[in-house]
């Protein structure tokens, strides 16, 4: 199975308009295209709408598989996300990398960039592998 028909299947990133556009073993690329569906009452975006990039782009960091047909799902145990800057429409970046862990648990940080690289929030978290996808392979979809 492609990232990308594995990505199609999240209805929560539809929702937001997230697309992953990079994952690999470690790391996670997610993307939105802000506009004002993501603002809040002050013309920024939502911290909601970062917080949940973040989360994404951090679990799909350590639940990348190869194995066609086969997945790796977890959890977010815990997500501690700091606002550094205001978020305006446009092309917003969130990364996500594996940092430690183990089979089960494993620890991310990330950041989320505006488009001219600038750095909105950064996270880190902790995300537990749901059963059978401690293994690289996974499970069948």
């Amino acid at each position: 199975m492609s990232d990308k028909s594995q990505a199609a299947r999240m209805g929560y990133h539809d929702l937001l308009g997230l697309r992953v556009t990079a994952w690999s073993e470690g790391v996670a690329v997610v993307e939105l295209v802000a506009d004002e569906r993501h603002l809040n009452r002050s013309g920024i975006v939502h911290g909601g709408v970062l917080t949940s990039m973040l989360d994404s782009a951090l679990s799909l960091a350590g639940l990348h598989c190869e194995v066609p047909g086969r997945v790796r799902r977890g959890m977010t145990l815990s997500l501690t996300t700091t606002f550094i800057g205001p978020a305006g429409p446009g092309v917003l970046r969130a990364t996500g990398r594996v940092r430690g862990g183990g089979r089960k648990v494993y620890l991310s940080s990330g950041e989320v960039t505006g488009a001219g690289g600038e750095l909105l929030a950064m996270a880190e978290g902790a995300f537990r592998r749901r059963g059978g996808s401690e293994s690289p392979e996974g499970v069948p979809e």
